[in-house]
């Protein structure tokens, strides 16, 4: 309806204006303002799944032609390197969508709008400054769950025929664990929300951008040392000696070792090192019989427990994500503008 005559606004069709828009309001206010943004993040995760399907496809008619899942994986030869070395670019660039999306989208979210004083604008309209942050942040969160959950099921479609292989990926790190599962969604919802709350505090775009950076940089090295710690170290000993053959234990598949050590017969652990210096053979088992050395204790993680790490994981950052949004509201009910 024209502001000025009252009469509805048509289209070329001749249907009003309003009933062809699918948006309407504030989200609509909000989808025009930062479209830009979500279309990029839109149609380069749509390019990136594109991609992985074609990795995919190729990955799985080599399998086929090698007579998977019939025959070990672990016997493949020169000929599956570049299926594998495709793995790294790719995973590369997922783990860098949190820190990609948290500087040049959660940062200037509502940094702009205070620093151009748009946001005062929007306060002396009838929408209260509660529905207005409610709708940044739920329109962004929505479009960055979208890509986030599409492109780490897909990576993980991709990924669960060599799953197995730690030649391709191993899954205690970054480019496997944290762009897996629910893992690359809550880091990028985390990392995004952060950055907003950054934006609000400094109320200056570019300033906020630079300090996302570290702090989203900062917040990727930091989680990756508490990575391992959301798994249950399983220890596994044996009672054979340590220089006889086979006589250290055998792991699951992938398992990923955390440390490894000398078991004496009253239970208690010596360093691996020990012994080393030994001379000669004879005089490092009788080192080893002289520390009653009697076998092995090994601590590792299994990859069946993956699942469960990341979840919890999720969870943490996912409360941490709520945390830093409810500051937001609260925030904003008083300081907004």
């Amino acid at each position: 309806m024209s502001a000025v005559t009252g009469t509805p606004v048509t289209t070329g069709t001749g249907v009003p204006a309003a009933r062809r828009l699918r948006l309407g309001g504030m989200t609509w206010l909000v989808w025009r303002q930062h479209r830009a943004a979500f279309l990029t993040v839109l149609g380069a995760s749509v390019l990136l799944l594109v991609w992985i399907v074609f990795q995919r496809a190729g990955l799985i008619d080599f399998l086929t032609g090698y007579g998977w899942p019939t025959n070990d994986l672990a016997d493949l030869g020169p000929e599956f390197e570049p299926y594998a070395a495709a793995f790294a670019p790719v995973s590369t660039a997922l783990g860098l969508i949190p820190v990609v999306l948290g500087v040049f989208v959660g940062a200037p979210l509502l940094a702009g709008d205070l620093e151009h004083g748009t946001a005062k604008l929007v306060a002396a309209q009838s929408a209260t400054r509660t529905r207005w942050l409610a709708t940044k942040l739920g329109l962004t969160a929505l479009v960055l769950t979208v890509s986030t959950v599409a492109l780490s099921l897909a990576f993980g479609w991709w990924w669960a025929p060599v799953k197995e292989e730690t030649t391709v990926l191993d899954w205690t790190s970054g480019t496997a664990f944290d762009t897996t599962g629910p893992m690359l969604v809550a880091l990028t919802l985390f990392t995004v929300v952060c950055g907003v709350a950054i934006g609000v505090v400094l109320r200056r775009t570019l300033t906020a951008m630079v300090v996302t950076f570290v702090f989203a940089v900062a917040a990727q090295l930091a989680w990756g040392q508490a990575r391992l710690a959301l798994g249950d170290v399983v220890t596994v000993t044996t009672n054979r000696g340590v220089v006889a053959e086979n006589s250290f234990p055998v792991l699951p598949d992938a398992a990923y070792q955390i440390d490894q050590s000398y078991l004496t017969g009253s239970g208690e652990l010596l360093g691996w090192s020990t012994c080393v210096q030994s001379e000669t053979e004879q005089a490092r088992e009788l080192c080893l019989k002289q520390a009653d050395v009697v076998g092995w204790s090994v601590d590792y993680l299994p990859i069946s427990q993956m699942a469960g790490m990341q979840w919890l994981g999720a969870a943490i950052l996912f409360a941490l994500t709520a945390a830093v949004a409810a500051f937001l509201f609260l925030w904003g009910r008083k300081r907004l503008v």
